[in-house]
This record gives C-alpha cells, sequence and structure tokens, in this order.
C-alpha cells in the first residue's frame, strides 16, 4: 500500500482527558488511502527527539482530508509533542501496517486504556455497527463513551474501581457477552495481557478473533527489526511494523 512521508499542519490540538491529547493534522494523502488499523510516525519538524513516534490513527475525514491521533503523554517525545500548538507544522509517514479485516456481520470491539484509540476508525469503517467493551482505571478515564456516541450499537464499560460501569477488569463481562451468541468476531486492542485473556476467552467460545500490538518502534518500515514478536508457528518472527499491527489472534498468541 502506498504510504508517503510528508509535512501536515496541525488544525486542532485538544486535552480529551488526564495526560490524554487528541490531534488533528491536514495529511490529505493519508486521509484518502489509509484504512482501521494502520499507524503514522510522526515526527516533530526541525525539532527534537530525533526519532520518529508511531500513533495509532483514530479517525479520518477524507474530504477534509484531516487525520485524528489520539495519544496519552507518557515520555520526553509525547511531552514535546503535547506542546505542539494549531497551525505548527510535523512530519507524517504513513500510513503504515496492515488494518483489521472488516468481513464480520456482528463485531464486538474489546479496548482498554489507549488500545481503545484504533477501534474508533474501525467502528466508523464497519458495514454495521459493532458493539464495545471498554474499559480503564476509573470514571476520568472514561471520556471514550462520548467519542463512540452514534457509532456504535452497544457500550460496555469497565472501571477497575467500579466508579462507573461494571466493577473489574475489561475481560470480565466478556465470556458474559459472548454467551449471548449476539458476535462472530472480537476485535482486541490493549495491554498484551488483557488481549491474551480476550482470545483465550473468545477461542472458548469459537469466535474468531483478531489483536492489534503494540511495539517500541524505530522505522516503522520493517528495516529495523525494533518491533519483531514470536509468531505462535515457531518460525520466522513477525514485524509489527510491517506484518501487523493487527493479527489473528491464533498467529502470535
Amino acid at each position: 500500500m502506498l504510504k508517503v512521508a510528508l509535512d501536515a499542519v496541525v488544525t486542532a490540538h485538544e486535552v480529551l482527558g488526564p495526560g490524554v491529547k487528541k490531534l488533528v493534522v491536514l495529511a490529505k494523502q493519508i486521509a484518502q488511502t489509509a484504512v482501521p488499523g494502520q499507524f503514522v510516525q510522526l515526527k516533530i519538524k526541525d525539532g527534537e527527539p530525533l526519532l520518529r513516534r508511531p500513533l495509532s490513527i483514530a479517525s479520518v475525514d477524507a474530504a477534509a482530508g484531516t487525520v485524528d491521533l489520539i495519544y496519552r503523554v507518557v515520555g520526553k517525545g509525547t511531552q514535546v509533542l503535547a506542546d505542539v500548538e494549531k497551525n505548527a507544522v510535523v512530519n507524517c509517514l504513513g500510513p503504515l501496517g496492515k488494518g483489521f479485516d472488516l468481513s464480520c456481520k456482528s463485531p464486538l470491539l474489546v479496548g482498554g486504556g489507549m488500545g481503545i484509540a484504533p477501534l474508533l476508525f474501525l467502528a466508523e469503517r464497519l458495514e454495521t455497527k459493532p458493539s464495545i467493551l471498554m474499559g480503564g482505571r476509573n470514571q476520568s478515564e472514561m471520556f471514550w463513551t462520548t467519542l463512540y456516541k452514534g457509532k456504535v450499537k452497544e457500550i460496555f464499560v469497565t472501571t477497575d474501581d467500579g466508579s462507573v460501569g461494571t466493577k473489574g477488569f475489561t475481560v470480565s463481562l466478556l465470556p458474559e457477552l459472548l454467551a449471548s451468541g449476539a458476535y462472530d468476531r472480537v476485535v482486541v486492542c490493549g495491554p498484551e495481557i488483557m488481549m491474551k485473556a480476550a482470545a483465550a476467552i473468545a477461542a472458548t467460545y469459537q469466535i474468531p478473533c483478531q489483536v492489534s500490538l503494540e511495539k517500541h518502534m524505530a522505522c516503522g518500515l520493517g528495516a529495523c527489526l525494533s518491533c519483531t514478536c514470536e509468531s505462535k508457528d515457531g518460525k520466522k518472527r513477525k514485524k509489527v511494523c510491517q506484518d501487523g499491527p493487527v493479527f489473528w489472534a491464533q498467529e502470535v498468541f
């Protein structure tokens, strides 16, 4: 798939929740070709740090040519990014990676933490509205529900402290939901331990499952090998940036 490196103008940069921001950039070529599950490598023009930062695509407006990137401020790179103002220029390389399979009729999306971001783009592109199970530590982290309204049929929420939704981990509700027989696909993105658990639960109900992995990436093009992961068949290691980030669960778990 065609990928480009281009200078993109920041059209909006806003706070969504504690330590979480949404960056909107004008990147027409990327917006018109990106598919759900892909990501971009972002670099602040003429700035530090040297390496690009991978950010999943949370949404696109192909007509307007804009790409939405939602990220958490966790280190030097994202802190520098957090200070970027509207009308600044950043360099975007993308769209990168392989996206989700869209051939499902009634999917259940499962997201934890920042893994909820790329599932938003998927919800917008599926032919039929999916349902989503999302989890976080507390109510302040569940600003996601506002972003998903109108894009999904149902929203199921869990929080570690029970301040909103069901108390427990994200996967705590999954067996109950899958037992209903209402879903033909599970799509998961979030912490690896959560994805492994969700994939195992989906397997017990014989429901196909896709997962989106997150690894430290340098180039995003499959050259540096910094993001490889072990394949389930024990053969050649997979490059998350190139072979993924989306995989069928049985390929990697």
